[in-house]
């Protein structure tokens, strides 16, 4: 009932120990704290919070528009819903060395696992875009420490992220990933790879996990879970994958409405009454709800009632 019973803190501790165990860890990603209940649900092993979701969520495009409150305070609607660990998308950091500082410390209390600040110049792009720059390597791996800094939890995740691979190539992303693990990043997140080959060489070249990222519609081919294990991955994410099924569906469904004024058709594609009940934990509260009072008086109140 409520929220998770697991704190933050061995939420942590968990993610560490799995990733050092030698695990693939699977990442979908939530578009909202109900979708992180799913995500739990369904067996996965943790929670991603997607910055373009948020963006998306708010009407926005993903370049660098949301604020850190914002991306805080959403990653804490979700991250508190799931037992899971959930790592969120904290874009550049929200500014400068001391505004990463910041940022570190207010994702650290709104109790989300990890984080990535990638090296983009603001106002940032989408990964998957074309047109994108990168700061140079003294300001990313400026970024990398003061992150590493402020932490106060040592099992906080620390992740960089790095969008050189397809500004100046591949050689190019495997200098930077070791810059940035120099810097003390805990993961590395190498935006747009081509293939499993540059998997692989990103893998290789670093001794600490790699994080792949499968989004649709992108750089990536859409490897499967096996396929990124055997590269060397450890860390999968699908960071907007269950927001564009949610919205196509409900586009499809106001298509429906429109054309025959009903969603009686649609009703066999819907969330049951009762599966959102069960996600939500309804007969917890009921339950709750009734040990602290069920209107039935005892023998001892009616006497007292009728003294009175």
């Amino acid at each position: 009932m409520l929220y998770s019973q697991t704190t933050p803190a061995d939420k942590r501790r968990v993610l560490r120990e799995r990733l050092a165990a030698g695990e693939t860890l699977r990442f979908p990603g939530a578009f909202n704290p109900l979708s992180a209940r799913l995500i739990e649900q369904h067996g996965f092993d943790g929670v991603y919070v997607s910055g373009a979701v948020i963006a998306a969520d708010l009407g926005l495009p993903d370049v660098g528009l949301t604020t850190l409150s914002e991306v805080a305070g959403r990653g804490q609607q979700i991250a508190r819903m799931t037992e899971l660990p959930a790592i969120i998308d904290a874009d550049t950091g929200f500014g400068e060395p001391m505004n990463v500082a910041r940022t570190i410390q207010t994702l650290e209390d709104a109790g989300l696992a990890g984080c990535h600040i990638e090296d983009q110049v603001n106002p940032k792009r989408c990964g998957h875009l074309d047109g994108k720059s990168v700061v140079d390597e003294s300001t990313a791996v400026g970024r990398i420490r003061a992150a590493v800094d402020a932490r106060r939890d040592a099992n906080f995740l620390i992740m960089a992220r790095t969008d050189i691979r397809a500004i100046d190539g591949m050689d190019a992303a495997v200098d930077r990933a070791r810059a940035l693990v120099d810097a003390g990043a805990d993961a590395i997140f190498p935006e747009a790879m081509r293939d499993l080959a540059e998997f692989e060489a990103m893998a290789a070249a670093v001794d600490v996990p790699i994080l792949a990222n499968m989004t649709e519609f992108g750089k990536s081919e859409l490897f499967t879970v096996d396929q990124l294990r055997d590269a060397g991955v450890r860390i999968v994410i699908w960071p907007v994958s269950l927001l564009r099924i949610a919205m196509g569906a409900a586009g499809r469904a106001l298509d429906e409405l429109t054309a025959a004024g009903s969603l009686a058709g649609k009703v066999d594609e819907m969330q049951h009454r009762a599966d959102l009940y069960d996600l939500v934990d309804y007969e917890g509260y009921a339950r709750f709800d009734s040990s602290v009072f069920d209107f039935t008086l005892s023998t001892r109140q009616n006497e007292s009632i009728d003294r009175g």
